[in-house]
């Protein structure tokens, strides 16, 4: 199963949608982890699950946080903001654990990174419009395999970031 991942896009519609384009023919589910500041009707985003940023307050569509089941994988989603990401990972990895996730994606710092902590896949795409950290607007693909996880970053052209990409044995 492969998961798309997409956060802190702040208004951009075009760039989702080439994304969208580039891989709607190998994701099985696609995330959007907040601060898109678009409507829940926008026509976008009508194709992912999404969860409220702390810039998407004109926008309470959406819910804070998101638990997707898909194929045997439990997917915990939530933008961050509610759970201090930019200080620590401790609050949102407890809450993760209460909801069983194999994957747990946020976003809200625009920082790159995926890691993994007592079993769990953490993954916070970076942002497509914002990045920090580093040059590259970036997402990310989960592919989930029977014997690994392997989570791809990706440029907003689609290329590969070939040094933060990791894969974990499952």
């Amino acid at each position: 199963m492969n998961i798309l991942v997409v956060s802190d896009s702040h208004g951009l519609t075009s760039e989702l949608s080439e994304i969208m384009e580039r891989h709607k023919d190998h994701v099985d589910v696609k995330i959007h982890c907040g601060d898109s500041e678009l409507s829940a009707d926008h026509l976008t985003l009508s194709r992912f699950h999404n969860v409220q940023g702390n810039m998407d307050m004109s926008h309470k569509e959406f819910p804070n946080e998101k638990l997707i089941e898909q194929k045997g994988i439990r997917i915990f989603v939530t933008h961050g903001h509610l759970y201090n990401v930019k200080m620590s990972y401790m609050k949102l990895a407890y809450k993760a654990e209460e909801n069983g996730a194999d994957l747990v994606c946020f976003g809200h710092s625009h920082f790159a990174e995926t890691f993994e902590k007592d079993g769990m896949i953490f993954v916070n795409p970076g942002s497509i419009r914002l990045p920090r950290g580093r040059f590259e607007k970036s997402y990310a693909i989960c592919e989930f395999g029977d014997t690994n996880v392997k989570v791809r970053f990706f440029n907003l052209d689609g290329k590969e970031i070939t040094h933060l990409s990791t894969n974990y044995p499952r």
